[in-house]
């Protein structure tokens, strides 16, 4: 248990300095880059956003390459550091007014850092809670990995609620922004603590060891890449949706519907807390009906309700508290069983690179772009056709589902 206590505080301390930079996006555009156009200047943040997400894939594949042979403890303390370091820089780096445009590709190099980082951390987090878990129970286990990353967005809302209603919007454009950037790498040096006295995965010792036996032959490269690619499909929907409800749409409400931002960041924490709390429920109700039922269940509502969900936004904060709400407790159902599908999946000489690339990868195309294509279609005037965008990546998981084996309470030696 106290592995997974560091495993998760780890996970969510990471994501929290994630998200704290698209939560912070409306005042970081403001700082670091060219502030006569703030559209455009909103616009290149999200950019560099997704940037930051395409380092991920590669991040995934050196550590998974990494954690594969030296195991997932050891990925877990590098990630950690790397991560920290880049947020703590972020919060300290000098903006736009000081040194130009170098203030921008400062900030563009230090996300590349983090996303590389992220895409190691994520593929070894996913990968360790799934192994130590009892099969029987791997639906609930695995639900605190996005208990945790949820828990992570929760935290950057929270402390941006807090900041912009102690500070207020002025004080936060002009420095405030930097505080839980900094708050996040001082915090780091607490998990740390925490993830060096974690214990290896028997499952990946087990299996290193049958290795050096040659007791299980490899799998072949053709079928490593059809997982790879049934995965990738699979996290399409799952992701986008995770993405716009809990990390563009309080800036939508902000700059596109007139919210207050401290009543925008109040209803994003508190939908998000209704989120976290609904995740041990739906782990648990997967390890009883299967891993398939959840995930169409998901899907086929979330195409039903994503433009209903998005026009009820309005510059009242119960209806972003709403929408988010039920977007992000259907969002849960697939969240809460996500490590515990790839993990059952993925072989386990090659699970950690495995997951690395088809998470990131997937994340990188359909996660990280989803806030610069929200805006885009939203400045042309054409925000319906992001809608229909993520309807048509919720058809793609119902699709990758379809060809997927029921894998609920499998022994993951034999996957």
């Amino acid at each position: 248990m106290k592995s997974l206590f560091a495993s998760t505080a780890g996970n969510l301390l990471e994501w929290y300095e994630w998200s704290a930079y698209a939560v912070f996006s409306p005042f970081i555009a403001a700082a670091m880059f060219e502030p006569s156009d703030p559209g455009s200047a909103l616009l290149a943040t999200f950019a560099v956003f997704a940037v930051g997400f395409l380092m991920r894939p590669i991040g995934g594949w050196v550590f998974g390459l990494i954690g594969d042979r030296r195991g997932r403890k050891f990925v877990l303390l590098i990630t950690m550091l790397m991560m920290a370091a880049a947020c703590f820089l972020i919060g300290l780096a000098p903006g736009y007014a000081q040194i130009g445009v170098w203030a921008s590709v400062l900030l563009l190099v230090l996300r590349c850092l983090q996303g590389f980082a992220h895409g190691g951390e994520s593929a070894a987090s996913t990968t360790y809670v799934a192994e130590i878990a009892p099969k029987e129970k791997r639906g609930l286990w695995t639900s605190a990995v996005f208990i945790a990353i949820t828990g992570g967005s929760v935290l950057a809302f929270l402390i941006g609620a807090i900041i912009t209603s102690i500070f207020g919007a002025e004080a936060v454009g002009e420095w405030a922004w930097r505080i839980p950037f900094i708050l996040g790498g001082l915090l780091a040096l607490v998990v740390l603590w925490l993830r060096r006295n974690m214990d290896e995965s028997d499952v990946f010792e087990e299996d290193a060891a049958d290795a050096a036996l040659n007791a299980t032959p490899p799998t072949t490269r053709a079928q490593n890449v059809r997982i790879a690619l049934k995965m990738i499909f699979f996290t399409a929907g799952v992701t986008a949706v995770n993405y716009t409800w809990g990390s563009y749409m309080t800036t939508f409400a902000i700059t596109q519907r007139g919210m207050e931002a401290s009543t925008a960041y109040w209803m994003s924490v508190i939908a998000q807390l209704i989120c976290c709390i609904s995740m041990p429920f739906w782990g648990m109700l997967s390890d009883r009906v299967g891993r398939k039922p959840m995930i169409f269940v998901f899907a086929i509502a979330s195409i039903a309700l994503t433009i209903p969900l998005t026009t009820l936004i309005s510059d009242q904060g119960w209806t972003l508290l709403v929408a988010v709400g039920i977007a992000l407790t259907l969002w849960a159902i697939p969240g809460s069983i996500y490590s515990a599908v790839l993990a059952e999946n993925f072989p386990t000489r090659i699970r950690t690179r495995g997951i690395g690339i088809a998470y990131a990868l997937s994340v990188a195309l359909f996660g990280g772009t989803a806030p610069y294509l929200n805006q885009l279609f939203v400045s042309f005037d054409l925000g319906w056709m992001f809608s229909v965008y993520i309807m048509f990546l919720c058809v793609l998981t119902i699709v990758a589902t379809l060809f997927m084996k029921e894998t609920k309470g499998i022994d993951l030696k034999d996957a």
